[in-house]
């Protein structure tokens, strides 16, 4: 009966570390997205504003005309 009751609290203990291990990966995870999702809407507004594109005018020439 001990050694049924050892087994069984071992079983506890790996499925409770398990379990703190996977959760400590979601909320990296959900950190990640969360930093992706703040990129692409910065990509999303940096787009829509078209500020990265420069006039023709305004560009230099290559150093080869």
């Amino acid at each position: 009966m001990e050694d049924r009751m050892t087994a069984v609290e071992k079983k506890a203990a790996f499925q409770e570390h398990l379990l703190t291990q996977l959760n400590d990966a979601l909320v990296n995870q959900q950190k990640k997205i969360m930093t992706l999702e703040q990129r692409v809407h910065a990509l999303k507004d940096q787009l829509s504003s078209r500020d990265f594109v420069k006039r023709q005018e305004d560009e230099i020439p290559p150093p080869h005309y």
